[in-house]
């Protein structure tokens, strides 16, 4: 993966999620969970990396706003 820009956490409340998963579906639904509760900036996919187990996507969350009930 790329690295982190800094823009992308340059104030409190903005955070980059790198997920982890065994397979594609798995790390999509993690995303969408976050999704759901914060806006958040999407991976339309997940790459592999060479000799490393599983797959990963990255999004970029704001958690300065209020939850959704």
């Amino acid at each position: 993966m790329e690295p982190i820009n800094e823009t992308h956490v340059a104030e409190p409340g903005l955070a980059v999620v790198e997920v982890i998963a065994a397979d594609d579906d798995t790390a999509l639904a993690v995303q969408q969970l976050l999704a759901t509760r914060w806006a958040t900036a999407t991976a339309d996919r997940t790459t592999r990396e060479p000799g490393e187990p599983g797959v990963r996507l990255r999004c970029y969350l704001d958690v300065r706003q209020e939850l959704n009930p």
